[in-house]
């Protein structure tokens, strides 16, 4: 799952903004039935996962043979304009991969068909679904808009030969410490790791912070107001939360010292040349640059595990980020659903290929091709076993799960106007422009949407 460009949905949501006069919105009652037939098409935005759906697609079209599923794969930013389009013009897939980030706006623009009557009258088991998965697909208004399909928590790679030439263990890796004052072991690592083009590391004296060949951490961008990949493990163990409450929070608390000190220590790594500068990720790969041998540790999520272990001649170690002032780990912990457009011409079709989609057969085949975590709970541990058939422990990630040590992606209505503040506000704090007390005048922007 790409979430580099989340911010990217703002533009998208803008729109679909000005669509509520579009949609209806609506009640799907059910999947059974006469009209359950039909080409219907899905959208999705990963190509990793591609294979796995196509199959899904064809195992239910051979269930049911009266319906045929014609999947299309976009790239991330591709995929939300040409849906939000698609409202408008009344061209939007059937069933569609839907994000927390997302679909607020697009139920409450009338864009979504809600799925309640369908889950009880078909009778699906929302318990089957990892812990807190289903929840989060329920609206404001109280309907449910999507069934969980996987989940996703944050862990760090790290280039295992780099990391080892430097003198950095794989047991150091998985025991790093963190705090905002002084960034604990988990700064003297990405330090260390950091090397100029005369061979001197971070730590060093004589280091050239100006002309830096391997940068210590990756950056993906500013994080905007989520920071999922970026900071969020970090403010994480500090007892900052993004919001009031979550889902539905009204009042956001980016003024809070805490969150503030913490920012002010990562843009400090951008500062001190640990950490690349932000206009430099503008249009790049952290992942590949990463596989270039231009950075030793990215923070990522588990829907990158693939592309990052996939990379040839690249020994790829996954360690679990680092533990913070409360003494704990910390993980956001993010879920995807398949939601159905309430514009259908064949709702009975498109709910039934949802379902189905949430169900343990889809899943299961997900599962088989260790791309990611399905939201079902013996899928994701089939998942585990896959990844470990590859030669791949994924421990970093699910832990957080096991150990509840993880957090909800913060899901508020206004998504697209509090992105709107702060993406610019977090990208002038990261970039160095403005300190990170200037988050406290972003913060007073953003509280205002809710005031009014």
């Amino acid at each position: 799952m790409n979430k580099k460009a989340v911010g990217a949905l703002a533009a998208a949501a803008a729109a679909v903004l000005a669509l509520s006069a579009c949609g209806s919105g609506g009640e799907a009652s059910g999947a059974s039935g006469d009209q359950a037939k039909g080409e219907i098409s899905y959208w999705l935005w990963d190509s990793n996962q591609l294979p796995a759906y196509q199959q899904c697609a064809d195992d239910f079209h051979t269930a049911n043979p009266d319906i045929t599923v014609k999947i299309t794969q976009r790239g991330w930013d591709d995929y939300w304009s040409t849906l939000t389009n698609g409202f408008v013009a009344g061209t939007a897939p059937d069933v569609f991969t839907d994000h927390l980030a997302k679909y607020p706006e697009f139920a409450k623009t009338g864009q979504l068909l809600a799925l309640d009557d369908a889950v009880a009258n078909d009778h699906v088991d929302l318990t089957q679904y990892n812990k807190g998965l289903a929840d989060l697909w329920v609206g404001e208004d109280g309907k449910r808009y999507g069934l969980p399909k996987d989940w996703d928590t944050i862990s760090l790679f790290y280039n295992k030969k780099l990391a080892a030439g430097a003198g950095i263990s794989d047991e150091q890796m998985k025991t790093l410490t963190w705090n905002p004052q002084d960034g604990g072991t988990y700064e003297k690592a990405i330090a260390h790791l950091t090397v100029d083009k005369n061979g001197k590391r971070g730590d060093e004296p004589g280091f050239d912070k100006t002309k830096v060949e391997v940068y210590g951490l990756g950056l993906n961008s500013s994080g905007s107001g989520q920071g999922q990949t970026e900071w969020s493990y970090l403010t994480g163990t500090t007892g900052w939360t993004h919001t009031d409450k979550n889902p539905w929070g009204t009042h956001f608390n980016y003024d809070d010292p805490k969150f503030q000190e913490s920012i002010a220590w990562f843009a400090g790594l951008a500062e001190k040349g640990y950490m690349p500068k932000l206009e430099t990720t503008v249009g790049a790969s952290m992942a590949d640059t990463f596989a270039a041998g231009k950075s030793v540790i990215n923070a990522h999520g588990s829907w990158m595990i693939g592309q990052y272990t996939g990379y040839k001649g690249v020994d790829v170690g996954i360690a679990p980020t680092p533990t913070g002032p409360d003494g704990k780990r910390s993980s956001m912990f993010n879920g995807l659903a398949d939601s159905v457009w309430a514009g259908t011409k064949k709702p009975a079709a498109a709910v039934k290929f949802a379902e189905y989609l949430g169900s343990a057969a889809c899943q299961d085949v997900v599962a088989s091709k260790a791309v990611v975590f399905p939201a079902i709970k013996s899928s994701s541990d089939k998942a585990e076993a896959a990844f470990k058939a590859k030669g791949v422990d994924v421990t970093p990630f699910t832990q957080q799960v096991k150990e509840s040590t993880t957090f909800l992606f913060p899901i508020a209505d206004k998504a697209a106007k509090v992105d709107g503040i702060m993406k610019p506000a977090m990208d002038a704090v990261v970039s160095g422009k403005q300190p990170a007390s200037s988050l406290s005048q972003a913060n007073d922007q953003v509280n205002s949407l809710f005031n009014k």
